[in-house]
């Protein structure tokens, strides 16, 4: 390259997490170089689970029609004591969803990661190395220098201005730069087994997710997509990793549901739940992302879309740091934010964890009657997106900023030219000003441009209307007003959302807009104040 440097960015992994950030990056106009040791995509399931922030990446992506065949809506999920009765559920929030998608979803992790790397082939400006090892990151005020080695067994630098550690909970490049995790105490064996149904198989199987809260053997069961079927079963303690991989031993645990001959073994694995979060999420020009800067407990199915979220927060960062002119303090604001958001949600499954595998069948006895009186006065349970939380600190308005930290919701629209469809498509993931129906724009539009005379980053403007969007405007009938009940519920005239889709803030009226877009501005400038750093 001309400039000296290899890429802008190398991604270290291309698991869902390093393959989404790759993406983005390429998206957002940077040169991308991808490694992976593996020379092809696991062709077993590992995650099965994600949520509605995931899918509005992917589909951000184009990747929605090629993820259709191959995902489903999350069923509700059961807790069932050892007497088989529901003592806890775990629903989901009926349409219309808040964000465009259902709110959860099962799917086939290789057919994800095939469509990821397929768009990753087809793009200009990335590329991808597999059957490669990375085998140091040397970092100085200048750049960062990835060693690696090729299939050939030919090693190489290459010149990079920041490197992404997508490489796993074993991360090596967390090992090698010496970082810790902190360890929110949980660590449990279990044994996952996925299978595939065979024609006519099943029929006696739960319609939904259940958690088996029994003290002799806690165990869970998802519904997948198509014929998939998950069980994960804890080991006890008299138990070895060796022996409960053996088919016969697995034939044996599932004998309870299905025959041998109704299934074949798709997969099986012995692994180690844990609840860990690092400490130090970026070196230098060095940052980590997905498993190797958390892991989580699958209790939630949020362990994968903790790493998209931390693709989604922090790549329209390192593109505004390197394309846009913002001070290096932006990249801080990635830990700053997805550390606590992370953390909160571990600690959830964790909690969530506890009640499933509770072994002392008196304190059991005692868990069934508590969760009892709790479903007696609220039947309808949980709602699990309710448990996500929105951020606290970062690149955020000040504090009495309405709906900072929240995530913005994602109607079904028309737009001025007449076409229909999700808001994102319309308007891609960009900074948006959004007004609410009854907001005076031209308040807004002397605001964008005084911001824009100021040197500010670009803004799109989207205003929701109640009639027929004018033509060659950016206006935007909501089929149903989710957005704008939503800003309405918040007290907002109109919020600036994040390229990531959280909303930086909003203001109760439109004189307020200038003052937004300004405190938006300084924050990006030199020794922007981003909040307080994460604990």
């Amino acid at each position: 390259m001309s400039d000296g440097f290899d890429a802008d960015v190398v991604v270290v992994g291309l698991g869902p997490v390093g393959a989404t950030a790759a993406n983005l990056a390429h998206d957002l106009g940077l040169r991308v170089m991808a490694f992976d040791r593996a020379a092809e995509v696991e062709r077993r399931p590992r995650a099965i689970g994600f949520d509605q922030e995931a899918m509005r990446v992917f589909a951000g992506l184009g990747l929605a029609d090629a993820l259709a065949d191959h995902t489903m809506p999350y069923r509700p999920s059961e807790y069932r004591n050892a007497d088989g009765r529901v003592i806890k559920r775990i629903g989901t929030a009926p349409p219309p969803h808040l964000l465009g998608w259902a709110p959860n979803y099962v799917f086939d992790q290789p057919q994800l990661e095939t469509a990821l790397r397929r768009r990753l082939a087809r793009s200009d400006g990335v590329d991808v190395h597999l059957g490669t090892e990375v085998t140091d990151v040397r970092l100085d005020d200048a750049c960062a220098t990835v060693d690696v080695v090729d299939p050939a067994g030919r090693p190489r630098a290459v010149r990079a201005r920041y490197v992404l550690a997508c490489d796993g909970g074993a991360s090596p490049a967390r090992r090698r730069a010496g970082l810790r995790m902190e360890d929110l105490e949980f660590d449990q064996p279990w044994l996952v087994v996925d299978l595939r149904l065979r024609s006519g198989a099943g029929a006696g199987l739960p319609r939904t997710n259940v958690q088996y809260c029994e003290p002799a053997r806690p165990s869970t069961f998802v519904v997948g997509p198509g014929d998939h079927r998950r069980w994960e079963f804890m080991i006890n303690p008299d138990e070895r990793p060796e022996d409960v991989s053996d088919p016969d031993f697995i034939r044996g645990l599932l004998s309870r549901w299905l025959a041998p001959g109704e299934y074949d073994l798709w997969r099986a694995s012995t692994y180690r739940f844990h609840a860990l979060v690092l400490k130090q999420w970026r070196v230098r020009r060095l940052l980590f992302l997905g498993d190797a800067a958390h892991m989580t407990p699958p209790f939630l199915a949020q362990g994968m879309c903790q790493g998209i979220r931390d693709a989604s927060n922090l790549m329209w960062k390192l593109a505004l740091r390197l394309r846009g002119g913002a001070d290096d303090s932006l990249l801080d604001t990635y830990q700053r934010e997805r550390a606590p958001h992370v953390r909160q949600v571990t600690l959830t499954a964790k909690e969530f964890g506890h009640v499933i595998c509770e072994r002392d069948e008196a304190a059991a006895a005692e868990r069934d009657a508590e969760l009892l009186a709790e479903l007696a006065a609220a039947p309808e349970g949980t709602v699990r997106q309710s448990l996500i939380p929105g951020l606290r600190a970062g690149f955020l308005a000040p504090e009495g900023f309405p709906a900072r930290g929240d995530i913005l919701p994602q109607p079904r629209v028309t737009d001025s030219r007449g076409g229909a469809g999700l808001l994102d498509a319309f308007t891609g993931s960009t900074f948006r000003l959004v007004l609410r129906h009854d907001t005076d724009p031209s308040a807004a539009e002397s605001a964008l441009r005084a911001h824009d005379a100021e040197g500010g980053f670009p803004v799109g403007l989207v205003r929701l209307v109640d009639g027929t969007p004018r033509a060659g405007t950016a206006e935007y009938r909501e089929e149903r007003h989710v957005l704008d009940a939503w800003l309405r519920h918040r007290s907002c005239e109109a919020v600036l959302a994040r390229p990531d889709h959280y909303v930086f803030g909003g203001v109760g009226s439109a004189d307020g807009i200038g003052e937004l877009l300004a405190s938006a501005r300084r924050r990006l400038g030199p020794g922007g104040d981003s909040g307080p750093a994460a604990k």
